[in-house]
């Protein structure tokens, strides 16, 4: 098995125990605009990402107080914060997820391997305005069917992919946001021409583009604006950074109009 294999196999088993007990989530908190802020920006911008561990580089800071980090990456200027809610592979929790989204006034996105409406739910009950769908997880009548979902629920949704097929069936859909991992999710390689190559075939301009994994630099970033990305998803560099002031004004980088118009 991948490991993606592996992970998707206890998030059903997961999912199952959520559908079992009858749990069902309610949410009054409204959903925070992301994409329409991103427009008006000058400059690209980031999802800050509170990660604790991953499959590939295993304990990154699991000692973090998730709350306090939060606030950090707000007031650095972070466009919305990331919270990874798997327990198993990364070590997170819906809890955290609540803690922050109750912590700050920005957009917060459920990071985690969605199959089932049920998540979606509690996801937005726990005070996420964004989530991400998997292409690589999903069937196509899976994926179109909890993105349908999840914008009906007010959400909004960032589709993943990192190979050309993956994009290709999204592209039917038409997503108002793509994010490229250049990470693969069954050998967790990175390679940040990923993005470059994928972004190339997005034609339509109303599409907002996201990079994610990998990106550590100042070049970095400039290599995925430049292909097209106007956020860019950044979890391991910014975790273990020991002052995010500076990291952030290092990876501050204005918006290339070129890069948008030639795709």
């Amino acid at each position: 098995m991948t490991m993606l294999e592996k992970i998707l196999a206890k998030k059903q088993i997961e999912v199952e125990e959520l559908v079992n007990k009858g749990m069902t989530f309610d949410s009054a908190k409204q959903p925070v605009p992301f994409k329409s802020k991103i427009a008006a920006s000058t400059h690209v911008q980031i999802i800050s990402e509170i990660k604790r561990a991953s499959p590939s580089k295993g304990d990154i800071k699991t000692k973090i107080n998730h709350v306090q980090q939060a606030k950090q990456y707000e007031a650095n200027g972070a466009a919305a914060i990331s919270v990874l809610t798997d327990t198993t592979f990364f070590k997170g929790s819906i809890q955290d997820l609540q803690a922050v989204s109750d912590a700050v006034q920005i957009p917060v996105l459920c990071k985690d391997f969605i199959i089932h409406p049920i998540q979606i739910d509690r996801a937005k009950a726990a005070g996420a305005s964004i989530i991400l769908l998997i292409v690589a997880a999903l069937s196509k009548q899976q994926l179109y069917e909890l993105y349908h979902y999840a914008t009906e629920k007010e959400l909004e949704v960032i589709c993943e992919v990192h190979q050309l097929e993956e994009l290709e069936d999204l592209l039917a859909l038409d997503p108002a946001i793509i994010g490229i991992n250049n990470r693969n999710l069954k050998t967790f390689e990175v390679d940040l021409r990923t993005t470059t190559h994928l972004a190339a075939r997005i034609k339509n301009r109303n599409t907002l583009i996201i990079s994610e994994s990998g990106l550590q630099t100042r070049a970095d970033a400039i290599l995925a604006r430049d292909a097209g990305a106007e956020v860019l998803l950044i979890g391991e560099t910014l975790m273990r950074s020991d002052n995010l002031s500076k990291t952030f004004n290092h990876l501050k980088i204005a918006k290339q109009r070129s890069a948008k118009h030639a795709r």
